[in-house]
């Protein structure tokens, strides 16, 4: 998920790499993130960087930290309801194991997406409903 590389600061990279996954998509809203001791662990650095990097994402609003609950992406910094970040996962994982690539998954899924009409209603249109 996150990795460390560059002449930034640890703390710098890991908040706008975070900043990153929830701008993608990656990162869906109420999604829990590792805990500080093991976001630590993984990345080699000690725990004080990455909870400095999740108080200043907390500040900005892209995190929440909730007693008992972990440190979750906030509801407010992202767009991607967790069913569709959930349902893009299985696509992307199912698409993959079947040998299908991404831009033919992504033509699969402009094929069968549900078009809208926007098409003004007419008085007749209105009458007949």
């Amino acid at each position: 998920m996150i990795i460390l590389s560059g002449s930034a600061p640890p703390t710098q990279q890991i908040r706008d790499q975070i900043r990153g996954l929830v701008a993608s998509g990656r990162l869906a809203a109420d999604e829990r993130l590792p805990s500080v001791r093991q976001l630590a662990k993984d990345l080699g650095v000690a725990p004080g960087t990455v909870a400095k990097a999740y108080k200043a994402l907390e500040a900005e609003g892209f995190l929440t930290a909730r007693t008992g609950g972990g440190t979750r992406v906030s509801r407010s910094a992202t767009t991607i309801p967790r069913p569709v970040l959930e349902a893009a996962r299985h696509l992307a994982a199912t698409s993959t194991h079947a040998g299908t690539g991404l831009e033919d998954t992504i033509r699969i899924l402009r094929a069968i997406w549900p078009e809208r009409s926007i098409e003004p209603e007419t008085p007749d249109a209105l009458r007949a409903r």
